[in-house]
């Protein structure tokens, strides 16, 4: 991984010296992150202590591809899980380059001020009781807010959002607990740091990707300026921040900055002269944000004189070092989204003989998702499929980190394929479809909205499907009687494709019945639910996996599922053919007395009576036998089914530990 270009660094002979003394081992925290991920991979090229922590660190596309071994899941924002972390680990350098609240769309307020403030007194607390060399945590020159003037280390800090206010009491955390408990910590006020693996919707990388296509983006007022740092400046003070300043300096704040005040025109017109647009930039063509500032650069002074560090890259020759590591990049960037909803959704797909069709749904299923702004994953289920099915999903698993790939060691069916993505989906709702194309990707919009509306469960209804006429009539037919019969109320030309949310998911998971009817149990636990119609089509690919007697058998799963009216159906017959015979002897005992028999009359009587009452015995003992044979089946208690694989950022997880980890 660390040879690949995608990974290079710019930094000098002197400065892998100094990395080398960071004493360890290097818990770089926040490490799914655009810095974060930049310190990690710059370290991890010369040392094998070095270790990167965040949530969930596993779905991050920067870290695609990055041994598991140097991966650790920690929610800062609790204590246990962070103390547990520093204890099993013992780092002696920690980064902390966590944080929320710096783009626009983290909104969560409750959010930045746990993480940027709680998750910093988190860290502090756990390494205070095991010890540490350097603890450095990454600051923000939004600490100053509206007194953003070059600024020095002494200058009044007047925050003017959540986040600042956050980065601003860490800030005095770290002051405390370094002046006051010798603890060997440092803030560093970050500038506007920009370079390779930054989010995409930030000023650098849409200017960029607009530039490669010869325009510009919609830019604000031309004379808003930052104070640009590029990222291997920022790491190299990162880490002379953890050799030098921590133990000399502790508890101090410093300004990393170049002291350079560079305006929107001077960068729109610098990209002007990489890419050759031909065009001028329409300044003023976005309204300004409220944290846009005409006066916002820092004095780097006290970087210079506490720590010998001061900034390389001088703008034009940093943001041609971008360009040329976003055009090695392209493919890597393709399905890179920068979701602007805070939610998440994960779609399942179950799949067998669908290799055909699984490389269409993906592309169809990364369009929709981009175009609704929410994160998302999707989890393409095996069901042990003859055909090339498992090779196509690993090699979308390598191509992008949102897909997730699972193979069961058997043909389960698709109930179980379903239930098996949903134990790994980490989605705020859960859509789940067909691999054959049938359940059409686009119509996921319409749930969404609905979604968004309050409705907790929407299931598409099928108002019409290109298939043979009868087995539209069947069908029909089928949801009918199904809705009649069933104990419970059961919509209608409803199948499995479904947005469900998450709490609604987290009651299936509890279901501990083997033999599963998804749609069933949808419409049983209840919550807020509607449908959405729209027309099936026939499969993509191939012919369809469901014959006349399967879907006999499809329907007598569902009735005997949620309905014990055919029992009662069997009583009642019972009893009515217990009144006719008892009206029969009857009449025959009269008739007896009034006509007596002259021979064997009635032969033919008795015959079809007992044929009859032999038929409606075998049939009543048949329908007995399916409710025994679901007893027996739910009695046994095997699992639903049995995972054999499961393929995840870019790795296979294969035994039965690497399973467990990888699920959890």
């Amino acid at each position: 991984m660390m040879d690949s270009i995608l990974y290079k660094n710019t930094w000098e002979s002197e400065e892998i010296e100094e990395a080398g003394k960071l004493s360890g081992p290097v818990l770089i925290v926040g490490a799914s992150g655009f810095i974060g991920a930049n310190l990690f991979f710059t370290l991890s090229q010369f040392r094998n202590d070095v270790f990167a922590c965040s949530r969930n660190p596993q779905k991050s596309w920067r870290l695609s591809g990055v041994d598991s071994n140097r991966l650790i899941n920690t929610d800062i924002t609790n204590y246990e899980q962070i103390k547990k972390t520093v204890n099993d680990l013992r780092p002696q350098t920690v980064f902390n380059l966590s944080a929320y609240g710096a783009y626009a769309r983290q909104t969560d307020t409750e959010k930045i001020h746990q993480t940027n403030y709680f998750g910093t007194l988190n860290l502090i607390r756990a390494l205070s009781e095991t010890g540490c060399s350097a603890f450095v945590q990454a600051g923000s020159s939004s600490e100053y807010g509206l007194n953003c003037n070059f600024s020095d280390e002494t200058s009044e800090l007047i925050p003017n959002s959540d986040y600042a206010v956050t980065k601003v009491s860490a800030g005095y955390l770290i002051k405390y607990y370094g002046r006051v408990h010798g603890f060997p910590c440092i803030n560093l006020r970050l500038y506007s740091v920009y370079g390779p693996w930054e989010e995409r919707d930030r000023l650098i990388p849409v200017l960029i990707t607009n530039g490669l296509k010869g325009k510009y983006p919609h830019l604000v007022n031309k004379e808003i300026s930052r104070d640009f740092i590029y990222i291997d400046d920022c790491t190299n003070a990162l880490v002379k921040a953890a050799t030098i300043a921590c133990k000399n300096y502790p508890g101090a704040s410093i300004n990393i900055a170049s002291g350079v005040k560079t305006t929107l025109e001077t960068a729109a017109f610098t990209a002007k002269s990489i890419f050759d647009i031909i065009e001028d930039p329409d300044f003023g063509s976005m309204a300004n944000r409220k944290w846009d500032l005409p006066q916002w650069y820092g004095n780097p002074e006290s970087a210079k004189k506490l720590m010998g560090w001061q900034f390389k890259k001088q703008f034009n020759e940093g943001l041609r070092l971008t360009v040329a590591w976003e055009r090695e990049a392209e493919t890597k960037l393709k399905y890179v989204t920068v979701p602007l909803k805070e939610k998440k959704i994960s779609a399942i797909i179950a799949c067998y003989k669908d290799d055909q069709s699984i490389p269409v749904l993906f592309e169809r299923l990364t369009t929709v998702f981009q175009e609704c702004l929410y994160d998302y994953e999707i989890i393409f289920v095996n069901d042990c499929s003859p055909f090339m099915d498992e090779a196509i999903i690993y090699q979308l698993c390598l191509k992008d980190n949102h897909v997730i790939g699972i193979s069961h060691s058997r043909n389960f069916g698709s109930q179980s394929a379903f239930i098996s993505g949903m134990e790994i989906a980490s989605g705020d709702a859960v859509v789940v479809l067909d691999g054959d194309g049938q359940d059409p990707p686009e119509i996921i919009k319409d749930f969404i909205l609905k979604w968004e509306e309050g409705y907790d469960i929407v299931y598409g209804q099928r108002i019409k499907r290109k298939a043979p006429f009868y087995m539209q009539v069947l069908y029909k037919w089928f949801y009918r009687l199904f809705k009649n019969i069933s104990d419970i109320d059961i919509p209608v030309d409803a199948g499995d494709f479904s947005l469900i949310d998450r709490k609604a998911v987290g009651y299936l998971l509890q279901f501990p019945e083997k033999d599963i009817f998804l749609r069933g149990l949808r419409a049983w636990i209840g919550f807020k639910q509607v449908g959405v119609p729209y027309i099936r089509p026939e499969r993509l690919f191939g012919r369809t996996t469901n014959s006349f007697l399967k879907n006999i058998w499809w329907a007598k799963k569902g009735i005997f599922s949620f309905s014990t009216k055919p029992l009662q159906y069997i009583q009642a017959i019972g009893v009515a053919v217990f009144i006719a015979t008892l009206g029969l002897s009857i009449f025959y005992i009269i008739n007896y007395f009034i006509n007596p028999p002259q021979g064997a009359k009635g032969i033919t009587t008795i015959i079809f009576l007992m044929l009859g009452l032999g038929g409606v015995q075998l049939i009543s003992i048949s329908i007995l036998g399916d409710y025994i044979g679901k007893i027996i089946e739910e009695v046994k208690n095997r699992p639903k089914f049995i995972r054999t694989k499961i393929f995840f950022n870019g790795e296979e997880y294969s035994n039965l530990d690497d399973l467990k980890k990888s699920i959890k």
